[in-house]
């Protein structure tokens, strides 16, 4: 989650938004509209499940790619790979956790049976068969089917019997729940999921027969979306699990798969800049693309769901929940210049109530959008001022293809940087932060050479291959002696800062060239390389990133010099470290080289001057206390499906809501909130110094109104203000350094 460093808007917490997000039912939310005429011959469709389930077969090149795919990983993965019982019971567990990880479809007694295959598969691999993976598939194939069946009776035949004064509850997270044991006790789970969906509805004030007509439409769809499943689907899902059993950066991507990963970032550049997900039965935005139309926009944000699309400016809107990803995909994509209209539950959004419409225009995502920016924050501090240069580095990026042409003015963010750090010179700058918080890597070359800028010369990563006799490490560093920008330095990292990103902020702690400062990165220091096959291709793990102090940058990340309060820090499932499978951390033997300032005498001096302002600070305070907030209610274990009971829920939550972010406002001397009743027609309004209200659209709630530079970035323009204090003499000398030429 990034706090924009022009206007600080604040993080929104919502009680609401995680008891609602934590249930991923089929229907916990609702599709816009009720159902077309010519939907209606759906519901008369019978819903017979010998009718609807038909097994589904391997075909011969599935067999054969499977043998090619092991034979690729046994000899090209960085670690050795032995394809045994032990691989097998892995690949056996994934699977079903892929399959059904929240325990909705399988029953024990499916599962038992299907454990006579837990030690066979590496067997039926080795001997070119995915019959094993096919027959599992189908087994859960029929048990979804059986869920849809049940679902559509419960919403069309049973909601006016549903008790909400009732205080029943669901289970939030069927992670480490066990497999129901009968039809009944599977039945029960799914009558309260279905209750909770209902209940969803019922607090947007949809009737009942509303809500039956739209969860119906919901259930039906997704019954006919499931009915499209064929072979391919069954095939590719396998052999990913057999891909990643390896580590989690390891994958098989089919040719349909290997067309769409080859688009670019795996679905992310797909008419919008939007990289997609799925969860439960929504299409998730998992991550805007830096500098595509849906991140320009600023309407459409990670976490958002879709649920319909729209072709065109007034083109209906399509329900897709519960459609199969490369579909919803599939209309998303379109020419340039062409918009689409997405219908979206935003990521702290109540209820469907809060649902919206964003329309883009489809465009392509250009290198040159996501170039390296800066700006200049004019900071006031201990009764002098400060000019700190920042420079945002959202990739490191390269044009590969215009450097190959020879073209002189090719796109790098190494000269690009470059370029910017000339300008912030001639603004005579004091300090300067690279920002690469959400800077998910790039080119290795480019973070080596990025480095280079900082310092004359020296290594700034070592890379270690797989090979005989565990492999051989390699050094590589920076050979030109010019330093493009000698003065004080800091790097801004967070939890989703990684790969080269770790690689330049590592460089720059051990060299001991600037002070890093945020959160713990992400810990990917896995190389991978794509290796085309017979039928598809393999995206595999070749080697390893060491940082010049031996330290390995895979599962432990960067630990910054100083940390900030970081949103992913309420998260536990983020980070290398939270996935199945990952390499170990590990060292190799250090680099020489020497450090540039003595950071490391400095850093109690620069933690306890941050500290005191961090103990004052309304921003920090704000930000630790969602932190903590949020971290509380990940650990609830069960929702009341008491209507009452989530009102009063919903209620303290907006409470609690109001009455931190005005106790912020009230510490910074801001336009204080004016509390509203939930659905009242002034909820949109603020209270103006005179008394007076003056209304605001969503958009502008904390954003267009609260104009304030990023609290993280002034914080680290303070910390360098400091450091300049207390280190004034050295770096008095090394700003006498003359001007370099560009690079």
């Amino acid at each position: 989650m990034r706090i924009s460093p022009v206007k600080f808007k604040p993080m929104k917490f919502s009680i609401n938004r995680l008891l609602q997000a934590a249930i991923f039912s089929a229907c916990s939310m609702a599709a816009s509209g009720l159902i077309a005429q010519d939907d209606a011959a759906q519901l008369n469709t019978v819903l017979d499940i010998d009718a609807l389930y038909t097994p589904l077969a391997s075909q011969p090149i599935y067999g054969e790619t499977a043998t090619s795919l092991l034979q690729e990983l046994q000899t090209k993965h960085y670690s050795s790979i032995e394809i045994d019982d032990n691989f097998s019971s892995i690949v056996f567990d994934s699977y079903l956790d892929a399959l059904d990880g929240s325990k909705l479809y399988l029953l024990k007694d499916d599962v038992d049976r299907l454990s006579a295959y837990r030690y066979t598969l590496d067997d039926s691999l080795k001997n070119g068969s995915v019959e094993a993976g096919f027959a599992i598939y189908n087994i859960y194939y029929k048990r979804i089917l059986e869920r849809m069946i049940y679902a559509v009776d419960r919403v069309e035949n049973h909601i006016p019997e549903m008790d909400f004064t009732l205080n029943e509850s669901i289970q939030i997270d069927r992670e480490n729940a066990p497999f129901a044991t009968s039809v009944a006790e599977l039945d029960e789970i799914w009558r309260l999921r279905i209750k909770n969906s209902v209940l969803s509805l019922k607090l947007t004030g949809d009737d009942d027969e509303q809500i039956k007509a739209k969860l119906s439409k919901r259930y039906r769809n997704q019954l006919s979306q499931i009915g499209k499943t064929n072979d391919r689907d069954i095939f590719q899902a396998y052999l990913s699990t057999v891909a990643t059993a390896v580590d989690p950066h390891t994958s098989y991507f089919s040719p349909r798969e290997s067309e769409n990963f080859n688009m670019g970032l795996s679905l992310s550049l797909q008419g919008i800049g939007a990289q997609l997900t799925t969860e439960e039965e929504y299409t998730k935005v998992a991550e805007l693309i830096k500098g595509g139309p849906a991140e320009r926009g600023s309407e459409l944000q990670a976490g958002d769901r879709i649920i319909a699309i729209g072709q065109g400016v007034d083109g209906e809107l399509q329900d897709v929940v519960g459609m199969r990803l490369d579909d919803v995909v599939a209309q998303i994509r379109g020419e340039k210049g062409t918009v689409v209209r997405l219908n979206v539950i935003p990521t702290d959004a109540v209820s469907e109530s809060s649902a919206t419409i964003v329309s883009i225009t489809r465009d392509t995502v250009k290198l040159e959008d996501q170039s390296a920016k800066k700006e200049i924050i004019e900071l006031s501090y201990n009764g002098g001022s400060y000019k700190i240069g920042v420079i945002d580095l959202p990739t490191f990026y390269f044009d590969f293809e215009a450097a190959s042409r020879g073209e002189e003015d090719f796109k790098s963010s190494t000269r690009d940087v470059h370029a910017l750090l000339d300008e912030l010179k001639e603004e005579n700058v004091d300090a300067v932060v690279v920002d690469l918080r959400n800077n998910g890597g790039g080119s290795l070359s480019e973070a080596n050479q990025l480095v280079g800028l900082f310092i004359e010369t020296g290594a700034t990563v070592q890379i270690r291959y797989s090979g005989l006799r565990n492999g051989f490490t390699r050094s590589f560093g920076d050979n030109d002696p010019e330093v493009a920008y000698s003065g004080p330095l800091a790097v801004l990292v967070n939890r989703t800062s990684a790969s080269a990103s770790e690689i330049f902020a590592g460089a720059i702690q051990d060299y001991q060239r600037g002070v890093v400062l945020g959160g713990q990165t992400f810990g990917k220091g896995t190389v991978q390389e794509i290796i085309p096959m017979g039928y598809g291709q393999v995206k595999l793990t070749r080697s390893k990133f060491y940082r010049i102090s031996g330290a390995s940058t895979q599962h432990r990340g960067v630990m910054p010099d100083i940390t900030f309060p970081d949103f992913y820090d309420a998260y536990e499932d983020i980070g290398e470290s939270s996935l199945d499978g990952a390499l170990p951390w590990d060292t190799v033997r250090a680099v020489e080289y020497s450090p540039y300032q003595a950071i490391q005498t400095l850093l109690p001096k620069l933690k306890e001057l941050h500290q005191q302002r961090a103990e004052q600070s309304a921003d920090f305070i704000y930000l630790q206390d969602q932190i903590v907030r949020t971290k509380e209610l990940r650990q609830r274990e069960e929702l009341s499906l008491n209507e009452l009971v989530v009102k009063n829920e919903r209620e303290q939550s907006r409470r609690i809501e109001f009455e931190a972010e005005n106790k912020r406002r009230l510490a910074k001397g801001l336009t204080l909130r004016e509390w509203v009743e939930e659905g009242a027609d002034n909820e949109d309004q603020v209270l103006n110094d005179d008394g007076s209200l003056t209304s605001i659209s969503d958009t502008e709630t904390g954003v267009d109104e609260i104009k304030e530079e990023d609290p993280l970035l002034l914080e680290s323009g303070r910390i360098l203000a400091d450091f300049i204090a207390l280190n004034q003499n050295l770096l008095s000398a090394q700003n006498d350094t003359p001007p370099t030429t560009n690079r």
